[in-house]
């Protein structure tokens, strides 16, 4: 792909940076990270902004209500928002990254047009159900049951690490549709309101103190047919649209916060002292040159999505795997700069260090990316 940005995207980029340093003096403060509640008023608020300014899915298809931008336009946006320290999607990242694509991908042109514009507008917040206590990563492994009854699915079971379950309206759910299939069919993806009486939440606080995930309690949830995408028994073709766009566009406005904090790293090693010390200024540069690296297999992954109709593929799983443990290699840089503040729980990049161990399981574990790259990739026979 051509890396150098035409007069009409360097245009783009003028045009955002200019509405950026209009609006973002004027945010208020962001809530404190355990406050859900303030945290979702604030991403939703921003979101609105967003799309008022007509960059709300900047790179979703018209069709789906998006600008339809290329990728280039995508990246510079996602580059100049981080870079001014704009808001991330934060509770809006479900719905903004891969259940609203995945809608727009699979979904019939009633459901794209009951659900995509209130995510877009951030009118509605969008959780995770697909992890179960027993099953973990293992999503073929899922036992929560829908029984079809007339009109609705009747839904039992339980999820867990459901992500922003407590502020969300809507739930992108996986469901054993057929017990009797073989594991990898019977499954269906439905898309359950949160409010639906049977549905029980219960926050879980993680190592870094904050609540963004929970455990959901299905007790006979009825969720009506017309709620299913794609269809019935078909949901892990579906799933697989899904996990194919959180691993592969979903981190991508990460990686250029990586690079920030890298150079701050950077900063901070010279003001203490920490810079004469040649192992750690090796460690920085390589850190450099593989967000470096990732950011360009960013661009790539981005470029080839769009070639292929808007789904990324195998490559993202390349990208997550080595950007979830660059990730915790960049925070164990940054404790060791910190030296004895690295102690200091309130210290942002303390709190991001923690987090940064959950990476390498979170959006399928780093041991199921290296089996789809062997297997997709590398054309290596599948393991028994």
């Amino acid at each position: 792909m051509d890396l150098a940005c035409t007069e009409e995207e360097e245009d783009f980029r003028a045009g955002l940076r200019a509405w950026l340093a209009k609006v973002l003096p004027a945010l208020p403060p962001k809530p404190a990270a355990t406050d859900w509640p303030g945290r979702r008023a604030y991403d939703t608020a921003w979101q609105r902004m967003l799309y008022d300014a007509g960059y709300a899915g900047l790179h979703w298809p018209v069709a789906a209500g998006g600008r339809g931008a290329t990728p280039t336009q995508h990246l510079i946006f996602l580059e100049e928002t981080e870079r001014a320290g704009a808001p991330y999607v934060g509770a809006n990242f479900v719905g903004l990254l891969h259940a609203g694509p995945t809608i727009a991908a699979e979904g019939t042109a009633a459901q794209r047009a009951r659900w995509l514009p209130p995510i877009l507008r951030g009118e509605e917040i969008w959780c995770q159900g697909f992890s179960e206590p027993d099953a973990g990563s293992d999503l073929a492994a899922l036992r929560t049951r829908a029984v079809r009854d007339g009109d609705d699915y009747v839904v039992t079971g339980s999820k867990i690490w459901t992500s922003h379950a407590e502020v969300a309206d809507w739930c992108e759910l996986l469901v054993r549709t057929d017990p009797a299939a073989p594991r990898h069919r019977g499954i269906s993806w439905l898309a359950m309101p949160m409010d639906a009486p049977g549905v029980t939440v219960r926050p879980l606080r993680t190592l870094a103190g904050s609540a963004e995930f929970a455990e959901v309690f299905l007790d006979e949830v009825r969720i009506p047919a017309a709620h299913r995408v794609g269809a019935e028994h078909d949901g892990w073709r579906v799933t697989m649209v899904t996990l194919s766009f959180e691993r592969g566009t979903a981190f991508v406005g990460e990686v250029v916060a990586c690079r920030r904090v890298l150079a701050g790293l950077a900063r901070a090693a010279r003001a203490n002292g920490r810079w004469d010390d040649a192992v750690l200024r090796r460690r920085l540069g390589r850190l450099n040159a593989e967000f470096a690296a990732l950011w360009r297999l960013t661009q790539w992954n981005v470029s080839a999505a769009q070639r292929s109709g808007g789904v990324p593929g195998a490559g993202g799983s390349v990208f997550k795997l080595r950007y979830s443990h660059a990730r915790q290699e960049l925070y164990d840089a940054a404790a060791e700069v910190l030296g004895g503040d690295a102690l200091d729980a309130d210290h942002p990049w303390v709190a991001d260090r923690l987090s940064a161990l959950s990476y390498t399981i979170a959006a399928g574990t780093s041991q199921i990316q290296r089996n789809i790259v062997a297997e997709r990739i590398l054309g290596l026979p599948k393991g028994r």
